[in-house]
């Protein structure tokens, strides 16, 4: 079903679209486009031992990336998630490969792929299911009237992390599935409103490994959050998935006292 899912997310016309559109996608479309024309020119002057060694260090490196990707497609609940592994693991087969052939050619791709780093990102989830992304002032108003839902889970997030554009379908879809009169989701750009940030406790420093942050709000009050606030003086925190977010925020339980108050 997750599979299905996920073909629906994206189907080929909306792949050639972000290959074209979105420079991320697009600049790292040419740079492994590259390769076959250095690979069609190299074939002239290598030897045919060098050659040789290098077609089986293809033929191995395909293969380990399929196996690879077989199984992050397996695991992996986003698109978002699924391409920036596969990209990694790609692009690390391709500077190994490039070594065979001339070390010069290895460290250009490794000068390429930073600069593909620092001047794209992966673009995120554009859908918002039934959520709505907020301002402080309408997430101020929206838990302050009290003429609302009664609960609020918030999304706090920043779309230059790479934890949050990986997690970016999650919010839409549990928004979808559990939202009712009693429970509203929203979504504050931090990025946008980083003042916001320090309002809630939320830090934006270092590797941003508090983003996305979650809050739950029941009548203006914060009842709970993930991750939660000490969490940076624990060893590890789990990563963030459905199931998870679910869990902690004990959505199936809401979403069945609501039915039942009807």
């Amino acid at each position: 079903m997750q599979r299905k899912r996920m073909e629906k997310k994206k189907n080929p016309l909306t792949w050639l679209n972000l290959m074209v559109s979105e420079p991320y996608y697009l600049f790292h479309f040419l740079a492994f486009f590259s390769y076959f024309v250095v690979r069609s020119s190299a074939s002239q002057v290598l030897s045919p031992h060098i050659l040789h060694r290098l077609f089986h260090r293809e033929i191995q490196a395909i293969l380990a990336f399929s196996v690879l990707a077989v199984i992050k497609v397996v695991k992996e609940e986003t698109w978002e998630g699924f391409i920036s592994d596969t990209l990694f693991f790609a692009k690390v087969f391709l500077v190994a490969i490039s070594l065979i052939m001339d070390y010069h050619l290895a460290l250009w791709y490794i000068v390429v792929f930073s600069v593909i780093f620092i001047l794209a990102q992966q673009p995120a989830y554009e859908g918002l299911g039934t959520s709505k992304k907020l301002t402080p002032l309408q997430l101020e108003a929206l838990l302050t009237e009290g003429n609302t839902s009664r609960f609020w889970l918030v999304e706090f997030r920043a779309l230059c992390s790479p934890t949050c554009i990986r997690t970016s379908l999650f919010f839409p879809d549990l928004s979808i599935t559990y939202s009712n009169k009693n429970l509203s989701f929203g979504i504050v750009d931090l990025g946008l409103f980083p003042n916001v940030a320090e309002e809630f406790g939320i830090s934006l420093g270092g590797s941003m490994a508090q983003l996305p942050t979650y809050i739950l709000f029941e009548n203006a009050v914060e009842v709970t959050r993930f991750p939660e606030l000490d969490f940076e003086a624990k060893a590890s925190h789990p990563p963030i998935t459905k199931k998870l977010l679910c869990r902690h925020f004990e959505l199936d339980r809401r979403l069945l006292e609501y039915i039942k108050g009807r």
